[in-house]
């Protein structure tokens, strides 16, 4: 489906969208009902506001007024909004390692987020490349995301600069066919037979935003090799994540009884407050390596960062 409707990017950021549920029991009641029980943490008068400055739209882009009734099935746009003062500063900055007419290969540093979400909006490494004129030829909206990182993760992301890119790269992630390899810091651990391979069912865990073990068939794998005994009783241990699954590196070596150092989730989520720039996760995205769908050349781009 498509999600894109006719508005454009406001400060490096894209229209947010919620597709209405197919109930005709609530067809013509009151949208702005559906949206405060929708969104029960977002005050009403909130709501109201929005649609009283036309800052609600419909899918060919047109102002929806305060009183305009629900329509089961229909996609509604909104920019997402937040209070300067209340979005944490990353003071963190991004390298761009290499542009070409397709990609962007950026070196994310630790604690930025790649898209927008939760508390972050602009200070996201999407937004950021999409306020940079030099990467975009007057069309922010056409930087993409092709795969993601954690915000608590560093090192290498690509983004595609064009739409009609998006797929031939896409498909190299969907296929398997790109080699992504990361650097962690653990405790040195004895009787470990190395190279391991992990295998492990991942699910949503609780809260939400966690990642837990399950029974079952399993749908993530890791291999982890230790690199290099460093200093403190510390390893430099390097994975090569099979799988995509969410946090599954981190989940992976919480398992083993080596948890990623200065990991504030796993085994054991710190306060969400707690955030202490000083104490990074030591998890780095260090190389990426694929065949280019577009010129058949085997490239790879590595980060600058160390642990």
């Amino acid at each position: 489906m498509n999600t894109t409707p006719a508005l454009p990017t406001i400060d490096g950021i894209r229209p947010s969208y919620l597709h209405l549920p197919c109930d005709r029991r609530l067809a013509d009641a009151p949208l702005l009902d559906y949206l405060c029980r929708r969104f029960p943490y977002v005050p009403r008068e909130t709501w109201l506001s929005r649609l009283e400055k036309g800052g609600i739209f419909d899918g060919n882009g047109r102002s929806l007024p305060p009183d305009t009734p629900f329509v089961p099935g229909a996609t509604l746009y909104y920019y997402r909004e937040t209070i300067a003062e209340d979005e944490p500063r990353i003071p963190f900055r991004e390298e761009i390692l290499h542009v070409d007419e397709h990609l962007i290969v950026a070196d994310k540093p630790h604690f930025l987020p790649v898209v927008p979400g939760g508390r972050f909006l602009r200070e996201t490494l999407l937004t950021r490349l999409r306020l940079r004129p030099e990467l975009h030829n007057g069309r922010p909206e056409d930087i993409t995301p092709l795969h993601r990182l954690d915000k608590d993760t560093a090192g290498v992301v690509l983004f595609c600069r064009r739409p009609e890119s998006r797929r031939a790269y896409q498909t190299l992630f969907q296929e398997r066919r790109v080699v992504k390899t990361y650097e962690a810091l653990a405790a040195e651990r004895s009787g470990l037979d190395f190279p391991l391979h992990i295998r492990s069912r991942l699910e949503r865990g609780e809260p939400f935003f966690l990642t837990r073990e399950t029974a079952g068939e399993a749908n993530a794998h890791t291999v982890i090799e230790a690199a290099e005994a460093v200093s403190d009783g510390l390893c430099r241990y390097r994975l090569s994540p099979v799988s995509g699954k969410k946090h599954q590196l981190r989940v992976h070596m919480a398992s083993l009884g080596i948890p990623i150092l200065n990991d504030p989730l796993y085994p054991d989520p710190l306060p969400a407050d707690s955030t202490d720039y000083a104490k990074p996760l030591k998890l780095l995205a260090r190389a990426i390596e694929f065949a280019d769908p577009f010129s058949g050349q085997v490239r790879r781009f590595e980060s600058r960062r160390t642990l």
